[in-house]
């Protein structure tokens, strides 16, 4: 496969994962803003995923409608939703041949639903948690296309290579975002918090049939970072990352891997050889830009070693 073709599938897929993450994101703190009783800032969420300057941050940050529109109808904001979905559809229409019409029909669809002139008018007027939610199942379909449509070789490969990578990176930004102003694991989130965070990505039930204290910190980053069976735990998508990688070691797709084998080794290593008391106890906050950092690193690894760039 040519590095071109693979680039575009791998960004495809991490371009779709991205938006749906920053979707979730979107739905809990909005959802959580509705209920708290104490006010509530979205600065994090805008450090995030906006590149604002301090002044325009802080016109928006109590505007949750105004907020909801920014990131995800904005064409003038390079990270909206719209945006994200629109490089996807891009790099998709580039490798058509590489793809199944099942998924760039799906791709296509998304694509057309996030451009709909109702949209942003949904957002202003009506319940935002429901537009949220349509844009969120357009996501599920094209992971559920994706998987019963898309042959198991290379191609496919270098997708979920993308889709693990950016989900990995999302999930510590879900679960970062509320102790980026106060690193007080303590005090800067609450039981409803938690609740409302393992509702948006589909982990509420999980949590309660695992644990029967309540939402508790200890036990949400345990869910979140270190269970090998919630598919968007740190963990989870590491392990996954590293057997797609492996998958094209193995077949001779990789030039200079040894590297970025080291590299993804290391840090499953880091995650699976931790704990929730250990991960608190030196700063759950600073662990999880550690772990971002490293995904960092192995992403433009991966763009050296398998995209031949410089």
């Amino acid at each position: 496969m040519l590095s071109r073709v693979a680039d575009s599938l791998y960004w495809m897929s991490r371009y779709i994962e991205r938006s749906d993450g920053i979707l979730r994101m979107l739905k809990v703190n909005y959802a959580y803003s509705q209920d708290s009783i104490s006010e509530f800032s979205w600065r994090p969420v805008l450090r995030l995923f906006t590149y604002l300057e301090e002044p325009e941050a802080k016109k928006l940050e109590t505007n949750p409608r105004a907020i909801l529109q920014y990131i995800v109808t904005d064409k003038g904001n390079p990270n909206a939703v719209v945006n994200i979905v629109t490089r996807a559809r891009e790099n998709a229409r580039s490798v058509q041949d590489h793809i199944t019409k099942e998924l760039w029909q799906c791709l296509n669809d998304y694509y057309h639903t996030t451009k709909e002139e109702w949209l942003a008018h949904w957002l202003q007027k009506d319940d935002p948690i429901t537009i949220l939610d349509v844009l969120i199942k357009q996501g599920l379909l094209y992971y559920g296309t994706a998987d019963i449509t898309m042959s198991r070789g290379e191609g496919y490969s270098f997708m979920n290579i993308g889709k693990f990578l950016e989900r990995a990176i999302l999930t510590v930004d879900l679960l970062n975002v509320r102790f980026i102003n106060n690193p007080d694991i303590d005090t800067a989130a609450d039981a409803p918090y938690w609740k409302y965070l393992l509702l948006s990505i589909a982990g509420y039930e999980l949590y309660l049939k695992t644990y029967r204290t309540g939402f508790e910190a200890r036990n949400v980053v345990e869910q979140l970072v270190l269970n090998n069976h919630f598919p968007r735990s740190i963990i989870y998508s590491i392990t996954r990352l590293q057997r797609y990688f492996d998958r094209l070691k193995q077949e001779g797709k990789v030039n200079n891997y040894q590297q970025l084998d080291f590299m993804i080794g290391k840090l499953l290593s880091k995650v699976r050889y931790s704990t929730a008391e250990s991960i608190i106890n030196q700063n759950l906050h600073q662990y999880l830009i550690d772990i971002k950092n490293d995904l960092y690193a192995i992403a433009n690894a991966l763009n050296q070693c398998c995209f031949a760039y410089s």
